[in-house]
């Protein structure tokens, strides 16, 4: 075997991954798992369905990996938590993250809430495990800042289930977002602007930064923070 051989081998084998992954996210997201089929997934992917098999042996398998995806996206987001103790820079940074990913990745992020809607009838395990430690280590971060007397004394799961809720709305309520904004998706400068107005909103109200006078406008943090 030439040795260029096992590089575009590998090569064709991430593009099918991502063709199957990219088709999968789509199908589960408009059919939810059960009424989703390898069959359709592969057709939408533009595989024969024994090539999506080879990859993906089970349904089952094909869309833990989908909803694994997502979920290691959103904890990459989170990484902001780790890289500042300030939790204005933290927590603005982490926002802007979760709503890029909303329109990015909306199609994985309704499969997630489909999931969570129907019981997690799949990844309840992951719920228990993963997403549970994973949320253990924000809450420990939001409690230090804190007791440090960064940011006010909040519930932090609390403060947590608000950021996923309002983040992923701009994903899986995109299309009433669109219709409410004459039919089109937000524009750059719109969703821009939306960003500045949750984190301005989620800082004010957590003390972190003062809240903005009555009829300011939409909160800039920066110019909150020189308040």
């Amino acid at each position: 075997m030439r040795p260029t051989e096992k590089p575009a081998k590998s090569a064709i084998r991430a593009e099918n991954e991502r063709a199957i992954l990219k088709a999968a996210e789509e199908v589960f997201a408009e059919r939810g798992f059960r009424g989703a089929t390898t069959g359709v997934i592969a057709d939408r992917a533009g595989i024969p369905k024994a090539n999506l098999h080879y990859y993906f042996p089970t349904k089952e398998a094909l869309y833990r990996r989908v909803v694994e995806h997502i979920f290691n996206v959103w904890l990459d987001a989170a990484n902001t938590f780790d890289e500042s103790d300030d939790p204005v820079a933290a927590l603005s940074a982490y926002i802007s993250a979760k709503m890029d990913i909303s329109r990015a990745h909306p199609m994985g992020s309704k499969v997630w809430a489909n999931e969570i809607l129907h019981k997690a009838p799949v990844i309840q395990d992951y719920l228990e495990t993963t997403l549970r430690e994973w949320t253990a280590s924000r809450v420990a971060v939001i409690d230090r800042w804190i007791a440090d007397g960064k940011m006010a004394p909040v519930n932090p799961h609390y403060l947590l289930y608000m950021i996923w809720a309002t983040t992923q709305h701009y994903a899986d309520f995109n299309h009433q977002i669109d219709t409410l904004n004459g039919g089109e998706p937000l524009s750059d400068a719109q969703f821009e602007e939306a960003k500045r107005t949750v984190i301005g909103i989620v800082l004010a109200g957590i003390g972190a930064v003062p809240a903005p006078a009555p009829g300011s406008g939409p909160a800039d943090v920066t110019r909150l923070r020189e308040a």
